[in-house]
């Protein structure tokens, strides 16, 4: 069996199927559109921006890209609305990681924010989870210096000092914050998990998906995978090797609902991990992973 099949099969066994001031980012455009709340600055998502880096925007209605994150999103969804091949608790509360960088995590995090957040009934938080080496929010162009950590050491008093809203409405975002020497104890701290409650529960429509570090570089992932729901483990074609797959897995516990993400699919390469049919030019799934349309090689994964 290669690497993908056998992490799969391994998988299958599982059933994987109000803002102040202080949260403001700086050095980045915002628009000033007051929505509901007059407070509240928005901060602007530029499109053109994120296409270029071959991320998903809400106006790519069917795009090869959508439509393949329609595909990996369902499934989660059905979970989260007990509808699903599992039941799982705190099911809305979602992690996506790889066993080690530049196999596309933060790119697979994003887009698949931004494919739930074109749910009608749905709210999407995005939280840049990799307190070492964050990357999803400057990905998005913003620059905030408070997050998810100065809100666990006492720095911020509450979530809404933090919390970054943008200009797509149905999408939020937690930066991770300055860095701190014990990261992996403030996210494993009592503080973390009444935090954890405050995100799940607080918006019934609301999903919250943290992108994690790389589980067999950071301790910080595997206190994070305790408190999930749902984890999305992103392995990248002909790049992730089959001990990187099979110790990450290991490292999130077997009574995890893991599901497999194929990234960087190149056409042609199908055939070679024997898992399911093809439709189209380089379009392939099967059961236990969907795959993400081409990452462009120069960019960066992690």
């Amino acid at each position: 069996m290669s690497t993908i099949e056998k992490a799969i099969a391994k998988i299958g066994h599982q059933g994987a199927g109000a803002s102040g001031t202080r949260g403001t980012p700086t050095g980045t455009p915002v628009s000033t559109t007051q929505a509901a709340d007059p407070g509240r600055v928005l901060h602007h998502l530029a499109l053109d921006r994120l296409r270029a880096q071959g991320l998903l925007t809400p106006d790519a209605k069917r795009s090869q890209l959508a439509e393949e994150y329609r595909l990996i999103k369902r499934p989660l969804l059905m979970n989260v609305d007990k509808r699903g091949a599992d039941v799982v608790n705190n099911a809305n509360l979602m992690m996506v990681t790889s066993a080690l960088p530049g196999e596309g995590k933060t790119f697979s995090a994003i887009n698949l924010a931004m494919s739930i957040a074109m749910e009608r009934d749905r709210t999407v938080l995005l939280v840049d989870g990799d307190v070492a080496k964050p990357t999803a929010a400057k990905r998005l162009g913003i620059e905030a210096e408070l997050g998810l950590t100065d809100l666990l050491d006492g720095s911020c008093d509450s979530v809404a000092d933090v919390l970054v809203h943008t200009d797509i409405p149905n999408i939020r975002i937690l930066p991770a914050g300055r860095r701190h020497e014990r990261a992996t104890e403030l996210l494993a701290s009592e503080r973390m998990s009444m935090v954890m409650a405050e995100l799940s529960t607080r918006y019934s429509d609301r999903l919250v998906i943290f992108d994690s570090p790389p589980l067999l570089l950071a301790s910080e992932s595997a206190v994070l995978a305790e408190m999930m729901g749902q984890i999305v483990m992103v392995v990248a074609a002909e790049q992730t090797g089959q001990h990187a797959v099979n110790e990450g897995l290991a490292r999130l516990g077997e009574d995890k609902v893991v599901g497999l993400l194929l990234n960087k699919y190149r056409p042609g390469l199908g055939n070679r991990f024997g898992t399911g049919y093809r439709y189209g030019d380089g379009y392939g799934y099967g059961y236990g992973y969907a795959p993400t349309a081409d990452e462009p090689v120069t960019q960066p994964g992690a």
